[in-house]
């Protein structure tokens, strides 16, 4: 539409021109010396527009004759750049369907007229991973960092991955620590660290990465929570093999309080102090576990460590009662705990109890062991067999004889017998 409306207004133009001039045309008188021209305003003024024409479009065409090597050497820029590009995708396709001595070849023969360089060399190197070419690996790694030396971090990273895919674990290592100088926060690298002091089972090194692992949130809450059990469990065991006896317990005391009376470690500390026959702070460490944290597997452990005052134990897991009185692992080990008291009547009503809630076989072989005790042959042999059945993969448990309770009165140690839990049968 402009364009119409512009040509409309020339036309008019011309018109009023061609009417002006046939009016009048105009007289002009041009004089050099003894030559003189005359003529006409307007044929004075077209020669003047062609010659104005002419010299425009001399000028145009050499400017384009001048501007001619450079738009060759542009056009064979844009011809490269548009090779390099279909070589680039053409590697990358290879790279992935695992044609790697092809995916180099194409990925290497335009980089050095590609748009991004630093691809083509990065995707070389993992085509010559695979190949395990290491010497044009690096060399193409260098290439990557010498086309974009601000590319440091991702050269360098590719480097580590492929150093810890070929198991060159010291060679990663001096990598992910140069990254980690000039990248600290970076979590990849935090990430690959993990992963390779893991494989070196350097569980010093990882302790120190704990905390900017958990800060940086690099991994999952489940695997960090795994992580942290494991790099302890570790010191723990490193200070369990060392001649000073207290820095077991010092390395413990460093644990932090969220992980040091998790199930897991208690466990493991329990057990190197066992390995020590500290039985009493095997005692404690128990019991404050317990009480932070109730756990059936330590309730169970509990009944079942030697101990120097047992009636004292008896006493605190007594006091778990309490709060849960049809706990049948609770019952198991108060009845195991009345065994070592020699409380014979307490420990038949617990074990029981607990038979009656839940039957196990460890139930049933301490009563069956009780009773055997106590003279009472054929319900031992009743209770040993209820809890082989119950052991087994393929048979249901026997039942509990309804006969086994004591007789009122006073126990074999002339204890007063507590009041008896009833037996609930299981079929």
């Amino acid at each position: 539409m402009r364009i119409l409306i512009l040509g409309l207004l020339g036309l008019a133009a011309s018109v009023l021109l061609a009417l002006a001039v046939k009016e009048d045309n105009g007289y002009i008188l041009i004089g050099y010396g003894q030559w003189t021209v005359e003529g006409s305003l307007a044929l004075f003024l077209l020669l003047n527009l062609l010659l104005f024409g002419a010299l425009y479009l001399t000028l145009r065409l050499l400017s384009r004759i001048g501007a001619t090597p450079r738009k060759l050497h542009d056009w064979r820029e844009q011809r490269g750049a548009r090779r390099a590009r279909k070589a680039l995708t053409q590697g990358l396709v290879e790279l992935s369907e695992g044609n790697w001595r092809r995916a180099e070849r194409d990925l290497v023969r335009f980089a050095g007229k590609s748009e991004t360089p630093l691809l083509n060399y990065l995707a070389a190197a993992r085509s010559a991973q695979q190949q395990d070419a290491h010497e044009r690996r690096d060399h193409y790694l260098q290439l990557a960092h010498e086309s974009m030396p601000a590319a440091d971090v991702a050269v360098g990273l590719t480097q580590a991955e492929l150093q810890l895919d070929h198991a060159q674990l010291e060679q990663a290592l001096a990598t992910l620590k140069h990254l980690r100088e000039i990248a600290p926060r970076h979590t990849h690298v935090l990430k690959l660290l993990k992963e390779l002091y893991q494989r070196l089972d350097d569980w010093q090194e990882l302790g120190q990465l704990l905390p900017e692992l958990k800060k940086r949130k690099v991994i999952e809450p489940e695997e960090l929570s795994a992580l942290e059990l494991r790099v302890y469990q570790h010191q723990l065991s490193g200070a369990a093999q060392d001649e000073n006896l207290m820095l077991l317990q010092t390395v413990w005391n460093r644990i932090p309080g969220v992980v040091r009376f998790r199930e897991e470690m208690v466990t493991t500390y329990v057990n190197y102090l066992m390995n020590r026959n500290d039985h009493a702070q095997v005692e404690r460490t128990l019991r404050d576990a317990i009480d932070r944290q109730w756990s059936d597997d330590l309730v169970e452990l509990y009944g079942r460590i030697p101990a120097n005052d047992s009636a004292r134990k008896l006493s605190v897991a007594e006091g778990w009662l309490k709060a849960r009185p049809r706990n049948p692992v609770l019952l198991l080990t108060l009845g195991r705990l009345c065994l070592g008291n020699k409380l014979w009547g307490k420990a038949r009503t617990y074990l029981e109890a607990s038979i009656g809630i839940e039957p196990s076989s460890d139930a049933y072989r301490a009563l069956g062991a009780l009773l055997e005790k106590m003279d009472e042959k054929e319900k031992a042999l009743s209770c040993f067999k209820a809890g082989l059945e119950l052991s087994s993969a393929h048979a249901a448990p026997l039942e509990l004889p309804a006969s086994l309770k004591l007789p009122s009165g006073k126990t074999d140690n002339g204890e007063a017998e507590r009041p008896k839990l009833e037996v609930v049968n299981k079929q």
